[in-house]
């Protein structure tokens, strides 16, 4: 079970004590995070008129701004993902499609090896009783 955190940020120049179950270090980054909101939107002079409620409701609404755009990011990225994995899926498929008619294509080509010597070897013996013959035919003619 997850260890309970307790650490203290400071998020606008005010002290905040956080606590959850992520560590401390992801605290800060959250603190962080917020920091660079407040220091954005300070800098910009309709921000700076609006009241303080009004403030936090325009920092609201920024964040969660950016928490629908990270989701639908990472939406995208899974899709993504997905159509990745399909295209490894079908490409595996096709390799092993394509290694069977290689494996197939090797013993074709071992048969027909196998035929070329079977006839080389039949085209010599054949040759040779061809000169076998002709040479007792021409010592008959002598005789």
């Amino acid at each position: 079970m997850a260890v309970k955190t307790d650490t203290e940020v400071i998020i606008g120049g005010k002290v905040f004590t956080l606590s959850g179950y992520e560590s401390e270090e992801y605290l800060q980054r959250v603190a962080s995070y917020l920091n660079n909101k407040l220091a954005e939107y300070n800098r910009l002079e309709g921000f700076t008129r609006q009241p303080p409620a009004r403030q936090n409701i325009l920092m609201q609404l920024n964040i969660a701004d950016d928490y629908f755009k990270a989701r639908k990011q990472v939406a995208l990225q899974e899709e993504e993902l997905q159509t990745k994995e399909k295209e490894l899926y079908d490409l595996k498929h096709e390799l092993i499609a394509t290694q069977m008619k290689l494996e197939n294509a090797e013993k074709s080509l071992k048969s027909a090896q196998k035929e070329l010597n079977d006839s080389s070897r039949k085209i010599v013996r054949l040759e040779t009783e061809l000169a076998d013959r002709k040479e007792h035919g021409d010592r008959n003619k002598k005789e």
